[in-house]
């Protein structure tokens, strides 16, 4: 999508005038451009053509992690890792610009303690969200449930997308996973209450500043379980994973055996993988739903 001066202007109001446009490519359906405005800042902008929701869930998203993050006073820097929405409406979205730095060990540690504080804040009194939900441009049924994890997690998460994907699945691969949703209850390890949790915390989706932190960006924020964003991660790998996962475990304890679970968290965005990419994520697909069961022996 071509995106203008004068819209961005438009959008963010106040007088404020675009002075160049830098255009940085594509993800998913969106492209993602950075601009200059005549006060001094840059910011980013996420737009699209015309998809209903989308930006309105993310900006919902990030305004509920900070609202939650900024009430419990204990990220210690201030502020919660969430950016500031600036403005969004159907065709874009913008956020201030954060110019990258380098994911350092303090940064790390810094990161698990204020994404400890973010999930432990004002928790939501269920599971999903009181808005449409979105995991990258795929719909994410977000209806609040008061029930416990795992069946919201089975109904909500797995079986949707376990149907999405099917088309690249092999009959053994989608009984494979069907064997998970019907010991979701013996797999899913002690009851937690819900957390605000990021709901797609792959490594991609933190930004480490140069300010020394790290910043969450483009969530499927909800009610959820706080071990998923923890268990995306690790499914493709985060800079100093093991201090984010030992300054978290330490500033709010997580249950025994988490890092046997971390299959089971995984497995929905890794079915969204399928879903979106086709058969390249079957094989990681199938030994997590693997690795999930493997708790029962």
């Amino acid at each position: 999508m071509r995106v203008g001066r004068e819209a961005i202007a438009r959008l963010l109001g106040g007088g404020v005038r675009v002075e160049s446009i830098t255009d940085l490519g594509t993800s998913h359906s969106w492209t993602l451009h950075r601009a200059s405005l005549s006060d001094g800042r840059e910011v980013f902008v996420k737009a699209a053509p015309d998809q209903p929701g989308v930006f309105a869930a993310e900006a919902a998203g990030l305004r509920w992690l900070a609202d939650g993050a900024a009430s419990s006073g204990s990220s210690g820097s201030g502020s919660p890792p969430v950016p500031e929405v600036l403005a969004e409406d159907d065709r874009m979205l913008i956020l201030p610009w954060l110019p990258q730095g380098t994911a350092t060990a303090s940064a790390a540690e810094r990161f698990g303690r204020e994404l400890a504080a973010m999930h432990s804040a004002a928790p939501p009194a269920a599971y999903g969200a009181p808005w449409k939900g979105f995991i990258a441009d795929l719909p994410l049924d977000n209806t609040p449930t008061r029930g416990d994890w795992p069946g919201w997690y089975a109904e909500r998460r797995l079986e949707p997308f376990l149907h999405r994907a099917a088309v690249h699945l092999g009959t053994g691969d989608r009984r494979l996973i069907e064997r998970v949703i019907e010991e979701i209850d013996a797999l899913a390890g002690p009851p937690e209450p819900p957390s605000r949790i990021h709901g797609d915390l792959w490594s991609g989706n933190v930004l480490w500043t140069r300010e020394g932190r790290a910043m969450v960006i483009d969530p499927a924020a909800h009610g959820g379980h706080r071990e998923t964003d923890l268990a995306m991660l690790a499914l493709f790998g985060a800079p100093h994973l093991d201090r984010v996962l030992a300054a978290y475990d330490e500033t709010s304890p997580l249950a025994d055996g988490w890092r046997d679970r971390m299959p089971l968290h995984q497995l929905h965005p890794l079915l969204v993988h399928v879903a979106l990419f086709g058969a390249a994520y079957r094989s990681q697909t199938v030994d997590a739903a693997g690795a999930a069961l493997a708790a029962l022996r």
